[in-house]
């Protein structure tokens, strides 16, 4: 067999579902390439697999594990206080390709991470570099934010003023009588976001950026909103929970249909406005007052804002749940006749199953989508569907642990090859289509556990089956060390370089 084909069957060998940790142990090593690190990158691992790369000399097999979104987080807590500050870094960034869905990182890794004195031995990066990849990894749930005040830590402690408007009132006096000075003087720098006249001082040196985040969130003057209106930046003052009564009056009047419906729908609408607001001659404003009965808290509110106007191919962040609107109001937004409440109420994990049950035979298809790239107990079937009608959401589905591993031979004329290459991995399947004209279906073919051993010495040898035939786990292990043999015995396969000038972070 060609020396050609050591690639593809490192790779295959290295996403073999079927490959015990001796196997995979061999590829953690920078000798077999790209494909180890895709490897420690890409998949679940066996616990001796996992320490093998945790205590890996190389950092490049290290790095690659830090970004491992399969593996349990808490395993990869050594990393937190790696040698290397780019290891670090790369556990502090999160998943490399950026997955709907995000694990959070267990307390103590946050803790360790944010309270970093230096930013590893290797000098690549500061501790504040890897605390600001974390904080835009998605890997901080609400609950830790939520404890910062509350911290031993002072760091965290100054960290949780940088959310001041989340923090309880207690929570808010406490830091501003802190023991350290330091709390102290940040917790009053956070404070001014419910002062209004320190918003009205503040807002010329915010940058243009940041403008409508601060008219959206802060506490205003009269001046202030009476600005906004003469400038036309109304929009923002249409969700700020502290825009005054009389101004909430005026939007709820302007002459732009768009400003109407955004304020349509707060809970601080008063029963004649709202009533008007359904009158209204424009139908979205109609639709978003019909809705006002539901949001009677800002928690709500914002439940229905995250939702409405998205599109049947959203693929926004799915993040972990903050505390919020009841049970018993998603169960009251799933029985509602309105499409927007139903699409709220589907986006919930926590919906009971009966409810979940009705969703997934919903007439409108953003509640079916919705249930199944969100809830946990949405039906097999219903994945199955959203993927072949919406390729938007394939890579997020085939994450799903509910996703379907059967059933899906009736796919294999599908004129998606995408779509005919997972009826292609059915190992129901009688025939697997190993000379598809598509590349991917001849892989996904050649993977197919319904061959046989000897069926697969055949296809190891072809370019186009190569990798699909050692990612089998029909392959007996003793072939698939055989293939290790000639491969990592011959010259390494190089890992892929990254572009000159490039953030460290981003490389490899």
């Amino acid at each position: 067999m060609s020396d050609s084909l050591h690639e593809p069957w490192l790779r295959g060998i290295a996403f073999n579902p079927a490959a015990p940790s001796d196997v995979l142990i061999r590829l953690v090593d920078p000798a077999s390439g790209g494909p180890g690190l895709s490897m420690c990158e890409g998949r679940d691992l066996p616990d001796a697999v996992i320490e093998a790369a945790l205590h890996h000399p190389a950092r490049e097999i290290r790095r690659a594990l830090a970004r491992n979104v399969y593996v349990d987080p808490a395993r990869l807590a050594p990393l937190a206080t790696d040698p290397s500050g780019l290891v670090r870094g790369w556990l502090a960034a999160g998943p490399r390709h950026y997955p709907r869905r995000v694990r959070p990182l267990p307390d103590d890794i946050l803790v360790t991470l944010l309270t970093a004195r230096d930013g590893g031995e290797d000098g690549m990066l500061t501790e504040k570099e890897i605390s600001a990849e974390l904080d835009s990894s998605r890997q901080i749930p609400p609950s830790f934010h939520r404890s910062m005040a509350d911290s031993e830590h002072p760091e965290l402690r100054i960290r949780a003023t940088y959310r001041w408007q989340s923090l309880t009132p207690a929570q808010r006096a406490a830091l501003l009588d802190d023991p350290d000075p330091s709390v102290r003087q940040a917790a009053q720098d956070g404070s001014w976001e419910l002062d209004p006249e320190r918003v009205e001082a503040e807002l010329p040196s915010i940058g243009s950026l940041s403008k409508p985040h601060t008219l959206g969130t802060c506490a205003l003057s009269p001046a202030l909103v009476e600005q906004c209106f003469t400038d036309g930046t109304v929009q923002p003052l249409t969700w700020n929970r502290h825009t005054p009564a009389d101004a909430v009056a005026r939007l709820a009047r302007h002459p732009e249909a768009q400003v109407r419906a955004m304020v349509a729908a707060r809970p601080d609408v008063g029963p004649e406005l709202a009533a008007e607001l359904r009158e209204d001659p424009d139908e979205y404003v109609r639709m978003r007052a019909r809705l006002h009965p539901f949001p009677r808290t800002w928690a709500e509110y914002w439940a229905i804002r995250q939702v409405i106007g998205h599109g049947p191919d959203c693929t926004c962040p799915i993040t972990e749940p903050a505390p919020g609107p009841s049970p018993d109001w998603f169960a009251a937004c799933a029985a509602s006749e309105e499409p927007v409440l139903r699409r709220v109420a589907a986006s919930w994990p926590g919906l009971p199953a009966e409810l979940v049950a009705t969703l997934a035979q919903d007439d409108d298809e953003e509640v079916r989508i919705r249930l199944a790239c969100h809830h946990p107990l949405a039906p097999p079937h219903l994945l199955l569907d959203v993927f072949v009608t919406r390729p938007a959401h394939r890579p997020h589905l085939l994450t799903l642990p509910g996703f379907p591993r059967t059933g899906r031979t009736h796919l294999i004329d599908h004129p998606d090859p995408e779509v005919r290459a997972l009826a292609a991995a059915d190992p129901t399947l009688l025939v697997p289509p190993v000379e598809d004209l598509d590349e991917a279906v001849c892989r996904a073919a050649a993977a197919n556990p319904s061959l046989t051993p000897e069926a697969l010495e055949a296809l190891l040898a072809d370019p186009r089956t190569a990798e699909g035939a050692a990612a089998n786990p029909s392959l007996p292990v003793p072939r698939m060390h055989a293939l290790l043999d000639r491969c990592l015995n011959g010259a390494a396969t190089p890992a892929p370089t990254s572009r000159r000038g490039s953030s460290p972070l981003r490389q490899g």
